[in-house]
């Protein structure tokens, strides 16, 4: 379920807003070294943003023309209905995620998107706006056996 919410979430930004692109694997590792940082962020970021770019589908050519521009975003997507998104939003996110944040600063966000028939939107929010909103976090352990 969670997968095919991540898909529509993708979707929302991409015909919603221009210039949001999702990235594959290959893309997000090759990112990774344009930008100096180690493939081990490759799943902390689900999209990209290139402000300023007509393209319909991003290529390698894109990417290397506008490597400073870009802002690289990972997406939280609910179906519940938050008039003042991100208010009332609930997320998992990984140290990871933090991590790769603090070191992009400005050149990463947190994409809340909320998907509901009663109305859909989203929120960007940089790791510092992003903590200045955290009203509780808590850990929580991911095991497999």
């Amino acid at each position: 379920a969670n997968n095919r919410l991540e898909k529509d979430g993708i979707e929302f930004m991409k015909s919603n807003t221009t210039g949001y692109f999702s990235v594959d694997n290959r893309e997000r590792k090759y990112i990774l070294d344009l930008v100096g940082q180690p493939h081990k962020y490759a799943r902390a970021f689900d999209m990209i943003y290139i402000p300023r770019f007509e393209g319909t589908t991003v290529t390698q050519d894109a990417i290397d023309t506008h490597i400073d521009e870009i802002t690289l975003i990972e997406l939280k997507v609910t179906r519940k209905f938050l008039p003042e998104n991100p208010k009332g939003f609930f997320f998992g996110a990984t140290e990871n995620e933090f991590n790769f944040g603090k070191l992009l600063g400005s050149k990463f966000r947190f994409c809340f998107v909320s998907l509901n028939e009663k109305g859909s939107s989203y929120s960007l929010q940089t790791l510092e706006e992003l903590e200045a909103r955290i009203k509780y976090r808590r850990i929580q352990f991911q095991i497999n056996l």
